[in-house]
């Protein structure tokens, strides 16, 4: 028997529910593997553990806005890339925080409003300490439970009947409740002082970011994303003559890459292209006519765009 939608068996709401938008991974072996090898020497994860990875947005705004001459930091000038600290990398402020108590929606506005790709998620406001992340593909997954296009499995079945209640009743949804459901990005932790190899063997095996924590604790210091890392090389690869000379060689010649290209026709609703992004776990699609022709792409991001898709 198909498990109702939580938009099925929610009363009328008694507040609004509008969500508003606005303006330890393994050591390092002795023999140091070369930049390529090491993006090219990991097999390719099954499908069903596929990891997000850079969204096509983000990709394309990167190449939009290349480094100019002299943008390379010279603090990294003729120092050898695998030892560059992730800590040099990182801010503080690029973490933004929001509690396991906090609704649902009070997490998303956050989210939106903040700018953020990623909230870190704590049990109290005074704690410094990061337990899970919420970001859009967890909204992307909230939405699609909640709205009957995904159905739960018999192990989450009984967390999907609780929210059912809850929204029937017009109780706030935790976060902590939301989190409960669907797949998970696995939770990634290196202290700052831990090196750019360490970082690129965690991304290599599709993980999307990794929290940095001081060394010793588990207190947050920053957030390296593979953004962030594939921004750091590109505008510092002068510095690296490593790095720099692969700039002028083919995705071919590196054998990096992929030729599976999963894409969406333009005439299909929302909820079909979230849906399908949700299964083969990544953050955007590729948009395509009639004649297989790209026309622009779709990522999570796009979810606050139409929430009730």
């Amino acid at each position: 028997m198909q498990a109702p939608s939580l938009e099925d068996v929610r009363s009328t709401p008694s507040r609004s529910s509008s969500i508003r938008s606005a303006h330890t991974p393994s050591p390092v072996q002795s023999h140091r593997q070369s930049f390529t090898e090491t993006l090219r020497g990991h097999p390719p994860s099954p499908r069903a553990n596929r990891q997000p990875s850079l969204s096509q947005a983000q990709l394309q705004e990167l190449l939009n806005n290349p480094p100019t001459a002299g943008s390379a930091d010279p603090n990294f000038s003729g120092r050898d890339w695998h030892t560059i600290a992730v800590g040099e990398l990182c801010t503080p402020a690029d973490v933004r925080w929001v509690e396991f108590d906090a609704g649902i929606e009070d997490a998303t506005n956050i989210l939106i409003n903040s700018g953020a790709h990623v909230l870190l998620v704590r049990h109290r406001k005074d704690e410094r300490a990061a337990h899970a992340t919420y970001d859009y593909r967890d909204l992307t997954q909230y939405l699609l439970f909640a709205t009957g296009q995904l159905q739960p499995d018999e192990d989450h079945l009984p967390i999907f009947t609780s929210l059912a209640k809850k929204a029937q009743a017009g109780q706030t949804i935790p976060l902590r409740d939301a989190k409960s459901l669907g797949n998970k990005e696995p939770f990634m932790t290196l202290p700052a002082t831990a090196n750019l190899t360490h970082a690129i063997e965690v991304f290599g095996g599709g993980v999307h970011r990794i929290i940095i924590v001081e060394e010793g604790t588990d207190n947050v210091v920053g957030i390296l994303s593979q953004l962030r890392l594939v921004k750091f090389l590109w505008e510092n690869g002068r510095n690296f003559p490593i790095i720099d000379a692969l700039y002028s060689q083919s995705i071919k010649d590196l054998g990096i890459g992929s030729q599976l290209t999963i894409s969406v026709n333009g005439d299909k609703p929302l909820k079909e292209a979230l849906k399908l992004m949700n299964n083969e776990g990544l953050t955007s699609l590729a948009v395509v006519d009639n004649q297989s022709n790209v026309v622009g792409n779709i990522s999570n991001v796009d979810v606050k765009l139409g929430p009730s898709a």
